[in-house]
Parts: C-alpha cells; sequence; structure tokens
C-alpha cells in the first residue's frame, strides 16, 4: 500500500514539473519576436532558374578509353594497374567458377584442385618463368573465338 501511494505521488509530482515546464516554454513562445520578412521575394516555383555562367567553363567529358579489347581483359585481371599480372591475381576472378564447381555446397573440393588448369595455363603463357605476365603473354591466354554454324537453309 505504501508504495502505491508513493508511486502516485511521485507521478503527480512529475505531472506538475511537466505543465510548469510547458506552460513556461509556452510563454517564451509568446514573447518572442516575430521572423523577419524577407529579403527577396520568394522564386516562383514553376519559373526555371536562369544562369549566366559568364567566362566560366566546366570541366570536359570524360572521352571513350582507346584500349583493345586485349587490353581491356588484360586490365579486367591486373588489379593493380602495374602492367604486371601476378599468380594470384589471376587466380582472384576463379571463386565464382569454383563455387559453380561445388555442386552439392560442401567446400570439399579444394582451391588447388579446381584451379590446376588455371595454374597450367598461367605456367604455360609465362614463357620466361618469372611468375609475371606482360601483356604480350597475357594475349596466348585469349579464348579461342567461337565458330558459328550457319543455320539450317531448309
Amino acid at each position: 500500500m505504501r508504495q502505491a501511494v508513493l508511486g502516485v505521488m511521485g507521478g503527480l509530482v512529475l505531472a506538475g514539473i511537466g505543465v510548469f515546464w510547458w506552460q513556461g516554454r509556452a510563454a517564451i513562445e509568446e514573447g518572442a519576436p516575430p521572423p523577419p520578412p524577407p529579403a527577396v521575394p520568394a522564386p516562383d516555383p514553376a519559373a526555371l532558374p536562369i544562369a549566366d555562367p559568364g567566362s566560366l567553363q566546366g570541366p570536359a567529358p570524360p572521352e571513350l578509353s582507346e584500349l583493345s579489347r586485349e587490353e581491356q581483359r588484360f586490365f579486367r585481371y591486373d588489379r593493380n594497374r602495374d602492367r604486371l599480372i601476378t599468380r594470384d591475381e589471376m587466380l582472384s576472378s576463379r571463386t565464382e567458377g569454383f563455387r559453380a564447381l561445388d555442386k552439392d555446397g560442401n567446400n570439399l573440393l579444394t582451391f588447388e584442385e579446381w584451379a590446376v588448369t588455371t595454374v597450367d595455363r598461367f605456367a604455360e603463357a609465362d614463357k620466361d618463368g618469372n611468375g609475371r605476365l606482360t601483356p604480350r603473354e597475357f594475349a596466348t591466354t585469349a579464348p579461342k573465338p567461337v565458330v558459328k554454324k550457319p543455320g539450317c537453309k531448309c
């Protein structure tokens, strides 16, 4: 019983403090000066803005890169743009293929087992055996063009 009475009294005290605080805020807001009139009339929202750039000139639009198809393929592998492809850079794009090979999703296919063909392909392309591919060496790894058979001429 004592706790209930104390709870009710505490609630009344908090409610009284809230009422006095609210009235004090209202009195301050009533005595506040009105906002100053706008110095510039509000713009018409339907009118388009007019800009006079004067002698200013914006940046030139970006231009299309003049890289050949083979150079674009090279730079997809060359992550750090040092114009050399390391073994790690060559293998980094193969993770999605690895997931595609792991049909049951149990990750029992090791990366080395999966990457044997890529490692062999890298070693075959690396003619000087320095562990890096130059653009000329990388060009030998290009996929063979697909020859489309002509359709049936019935």
